[in-house]
């Protein structure tokens, strides 16, 4: 019989880009056979885009799993997938409203249609948790220029309103997936704060003293590193990854319920590591790019867990700081669809000019060389109509929500709690800059 006190949680992501990742099928086998022999209760992987390779671990695990969802989004899909050892009530996937460029064809984080997707299960203690599995938007950091990190500053304010509105409608909350997204960084942040979201991670190895670290193996141990570890033999070569420990981008998280007036069980991490650190077994290669980050979550009976729920909310300096990013990000691409227009105007111009001159040729074997350089104009004219305006107003619209939501969230925090709050500065006007 299983034991029911606790829950056993693992996030892989398998870097699973057919034609594209190295010794994919030799290494899907490998985590397949790997997690049949894990003894996992729940298990999220990130960027399994292949079906058959799903189907490959769901026919491994469904003994100990039986209850799985592969998960559809975008052009290529969301390359996410939930096993479970609890049935499930529900199950949804949200795509996040930004996703990267689709001119950014080499990320290639717009087809995929990056989300979050969640399932509902019934625990037989907790009743129904929300269970939710992601993977963020990849390209841009928090070293600037600003507007490179709003797309995943959209995606973690999104993800955290999902998270958050399942607790507040009664439901324990497990997320899982690769983040991108060092912690002290703020997408972590507004996920944490605006979610009350507790870190697996930091409440099972607190008070690390990073001067007692000088390892990449020690920094695994202490630190999470789950990407770009020197010691991952995907990442080893890379020059960023020779001279740092690597990053920790992979977590899980969990918070209580919002169930006033009743005592219920709390989740509590007892346990956090990172595992498949090895080479694959009679192999010179890793099981994938990332390590696996396994958390052992605690039931611990109402009784005894008498700690209350702290409340956390989105700071105003916090608030101000998104909203700032989301405003360069804004300007940047009404600049980018101008100039991609005008652009567009161009190519029109060029086009009436050849085939106006087509009828003044004066050899007849420039034909083929007009007729290719017809096309490539007539293309490069449809990229940036599509560009410059489906897709710069796509970008523009998406972006002054999330601005709005925070303004209409900073303001509503005033009205409940008193706290004095103020305009972040240089937030656009909707109604002068808003297309129709």
């Amino acid at each position: 019989m299983s034991d029911e006190s606790s829950i056993r949680v693992l996030s892989l992501n398998c870097w699973g880009l057919k034609y594209i990742a190295k010794n994919l099928d030799e290494r899907i086998e490998a985590i397949a056979q790997h997690l049949a022999n894990a003894g996992h209760d729940i298990i999220a992987l990130q960027e399994i885009w292949v079906f058959a390779h799903y189907e490959r671990v769901q026919q491994r695990v469904s003994s100990r799993l039986p209850h799985s969802k592969f998960f559809y989004s975008g052009a290529l899909g969301a390359g996410l997938a939930i096993f479970s050892r609890y049935p499930f009530v529900s199950t949804g996937i949200y795509p996040y409203s930004l996703n990267g460029t689709p001119m950014d064809v080499a990320s290639g984080d717009w087809f995929v249609g990056k989300a979050a997707s969640y399932v509902t299960i019934l625990h037989p203690i907790l009743g129904q948790v929300q269970v939710f599995n992601t993977h963020f938007f990849a390209k841009g950091g928090e070293d600037g220029p600003e507007h490179n990190r709003a797309h995943r500053l959209v995606n973690a304010w999104e993800f955290a309103k999902l998270a958050r509105h399942a607790a507040e409608v009664g439901k324990y909350v497990i997320a899982i997936g690769d983040f991108n997204s060092i912690p002290p960084t703020l997408p972590m942040t507004v996920i944490l704060e605006h979610a009350n979201l507790q870190d697996s991670w930091v409440v099972t190895h607190p008070n690390v003293d990073l001067s007692q670290i000088s390892t990449p193996l020690e920094a695994i141990r202490q630190l999470g590193i789950t990407a770009d570890s020197p010691l991952n033999t995907y990442s080893a070569r890379k020059p960023y990854a020779r001279d740092s420990w690597g990053k920790r981008l992979d977590y899980v998280l969990y918070r209580q319920p919002n169930r006033p007036g009743q005592l219920v069980p709390h989740l509590k991490a007892v346990e956090s590591k990172v595992v498949l650190t090895d080479v694959v077994p009679g192999r010179d290669f890793s099981y994938s790019d990332h390590f696996g980050l396994e958390v052992t979550l605690e039931i611990v009976p109402s009784e005894i867990a008498q700690e209350p729920t702290v409340t956390k909310e989105l700071s105003s300096a916090i608030s101000a700081t998104v909203i700032s990013a989301l405003t360069s990000c804004y300007r940047f691409s009404r600049e980018r669809s101008r100039k991609e227009l005008i652009i567009f105007g161009l190519c029109i111009l060029v086009l009436l000019m050849v085939v106006i001159g087509a009828a003044w040729l004066p050899h007849s074997w420039i034909n083929p060389i007009f007729v290719l350089f017809t096309i490539f104009i007539a293309w490069l004219a449809t990229t940036m109509l599509y560009e410059g305006f489906i897709f710069g107003n796509w970008e523009c619209n998406a972006l002054l929500n999330v601005i709005e939501e925070l303004e209409i969230h900073r303001k509503g925090q005033q009205l409940l709690f008193g706290r004095p709050q103020t305009r972040a500065n240089n937030v656009p006007s909707t109604d002068a800059n808003t297309s129709s």
